[in-house]
């Protein structure tokens, strides 16, 4: 009996720790995005705030704030049947924006994974807010 109950709860712990992720997202690396970029035309989103996008953001990246009060409305003012990147800090975010996104209606929707945290630890460059 009590094999069967631990049997249960180890199931049961390995399932939930599972990621949890829609598959119409493609998670990519920062080499992988970097060839999107060149290949596609895309609308690439940084979903930072406006203080952490003025530190350092991805050339050509648009700043809609995860956090803002319209975050919902200006989501939706991007171009569903074009490419979206997403990116903010670590992933977190921008993973939370994609789901959105698919629910939206988006037909690609791309997520930097590690974010723009990754990006630099690669070496790619950031530009700065003037």
């Amino acid at each position: 009996m009590k094999r069967v109950v631990f049997s249960i709860l180890f199931l049961v712990t390995i399932l939930g720790c599972k990621e949890t992720r829609n598959e119409n997202i493609n998670v990519v690396t920062a080499e992988e995005m970097q060839s999107i970029l060149e290949l596609e035309e895309v609308q690439l989103v940084d979903v930072r705030t406006p203080e952490e996008f003025s530190e350092g953001f991805i050339k050509d990246a648009q700043n809609i704030d995860f956090y803002s009060d319209t975050f919902d409305e200006d989501i939706l003012k991007l171009d569903k049947s074009k490419p979206v990147i997403l990116y903010c800090k670590s992933g977190r975010r921008s993973a939370s924006c994609a789901e959105k996104l698919i629910e939206a209606g988006f037909v690609k929707v791309y997520d930097l994974k590690g974010g723009i945290t990754q990006w630099k630890h690669d070496g790619l460059g950031v530009e700065i807010s003037n």
